[in-house]
């Protein structure tokens, strides 16, 4: 008798789209996020300004140049300002799939199979936008973080671009294997 031999792994491949659905290119993708990026940059100025105000209006009488109480913002700035960005993906695409942006695209982000992906693979994917908690390293942190930022971005596109296939990048492999559709 011949044994059969054990199934070979295969490479992560991403489960068959649903009719009409197609990887999200890297244009939808930017687009998208560019909408959640305003969005979040509305609400992080008001949230952060009226805590870092409050905080120094409160603590210093309104003295802002005092060495303690700049580095104290700073660090409360980049702390929040990464919170803020990091939970609203983080929490948007585990719980629906989409973001705001993403949603007016008609794209949805998936899981490695095919459901929506979990919090610890959404914050495992958008972990990036995140790298400007290095703000609270003084003088240097906020130009390494904002740098860190980007070139997490710019390795993206490329990675999008040069995956013709699935349109996948390193975030999206360092989550496990999500992945991008284009509904419609």
């Amino acid at each position: 008798m011949s044994e059969v031999p054990p199934p070979q792994p295969q490479p992560s491949q991403p489960p068959a789209s649903p009719a009409g659905e197609r990887p999200a290119e890297l244009l939808d993708r930017f687009l998208a996020r560019l909408i959640d990026f305003v969005i979040l940059a509305v609400v992080n100025g008001i949230i952060v300004s009226a805590i870092v105000v409050g905080a120094i209006m409160g603590d210093s009488g309104g003295m802002l140049w005092n060495t303690g109480t700049s580095f104290a913002v700073g660090a409360v700035t980049s702390i929040l300002t990464a919170a803020i960005y990091l939970g609203y993906f983080a929490f948007m695409e585990s719980s629906r799939g989409q973001t705001v942006g993403k949603m007016v695209l008609k794209l949805h982000t998936y899981g490695p199979t095919g459901q929506k992906p979990t919090l610890e693979q959404a914050v495992r994917r958008n972990v990036w936008v995140a790298f400007g908690v290095l703000g609270i390293i003084p003088i240097i942190g906020g130009i390494v973080g904002s740098i860190a930022e980007l070139v997490a971005v710019i390795m993206i596109a490329v990675g999008i671009s040069n995956d013709t296939v699935n349109r996948q990048a390193w975030h999206d492999n360092f989550a496990g294997g999500t992945y991008v559709r284009k509904l419609g």
